[in-house]
């Protein structure tokens, strides 16, 4: 298996609030991180132009990524204009295929904004088809199709509001403060939200709900995922033999509720 892994998401920071944990428990592993977004990020501001804001975000992202020394991709789409066609698929599916992940995160299918839940489809398609030879893809196809896991929606809740449970549970207590200083770096967003808030509600949202998948867990803070189990895809749970002693799954915690 090559020790290669991506997050791939819609925006410069969901990463940090779904998944860096996890990539940083990768990282300390000697595997090869990336994180990538279709889009730039331009649409988060009240203060800058898009160009402007792009630039930033773009910046923040390259730094964040920095701290677990993972590399940062951006695919320039624009925010709320993340669509399910043949330009988005064949620019992810070619980015999967220059890296050859083994292992790949995403954005549920379901969440509070349709650019999360595009990206979701997006990447699902993208991995299946890197091995396809007639995908209109410079890159060069490569198999197996990768091991595919969607982060925890916002909150926890679909949109409709449902709770959403994990299957899989990874313990990052030991590098919730890496997953914190990552975050931090995407200053334009913090900056942001505290002059409309008048805290951090930035870091300590993503603290609180990291802290709650962790007591559901029974660590002290956890990020929850679902795997992709559909035909064609690897059926195994990879994160357990990759991340020993890191990873809980809901079904053996449903077990021990037993005994």
């Amino acid at each position: 298996m090559k020790k290669t892994v991506i997050g791939i998401f819609a925006h410069p920071d969901d990463a940090e609030i779904l998944c860096t944990g996890t990539l940083s428990l990768f990282e300390r592993a000697e595997w090869s991180v990336h994180i990538a977004t279709l889009a730039t990020g331009d649409k988060g501001t009240a203060v800058y132009n898009r160009n402007e804001i792009s630039r930033i975000r773009k910046q923040e992202a390259t730094e964040s990524a920095g701290l677990i020394n993972a590399s940062y991709h951006c695919l320039d789409f624009e925010d709320a204009y993340i669509f399910y066609d043949r330009e988005s698929i064949n620019k992810t599916c070619a980015l999967i295929r220059r890296i050859k992940p083994s292992v790949v995160f995403t954005s549920p299918h379901s969440d509070y904004m349709v650019d999360h839940e595009m990206t979701s489809l997006i990447v699902q398609t993208a991995c299946f088809c890197a091995g396809m030879k007639n995908l209109e893809v410079d890159e060069k196809p490569f198999e197996p199709v990768p091991y595919l896991y969607y982060c925890d929606p916002l909150e926890g809740k679909d949109k409709f509001g449902n709770n959403v449970e994990p299957s899989i549970y990874v313990n990052i207590s030991s590098v919730i403060e890496t997953k914190t200083k990552m975050l931090e770096c995407h200053r334009s967003q913090r900056d942001w939200l505290k002059a409309h808030h008048k805290v951090d509600e930035y870091i300590l949202s993503m603290q609180g709900y990291a802290k709650r998948r962790g007591k559901e867990s029974n660590t002290e803070y956890a990020e929850g995922f679902i795997q992709h189990l559909g035909h064609g895809y690897p059926q195994n749970n990879v994160l357990e033999e990759l991340l020993p002693g890191f990873v809980v799954t809901r079904q053996s915690l449903t077990k021990q509720k037993k005994q």
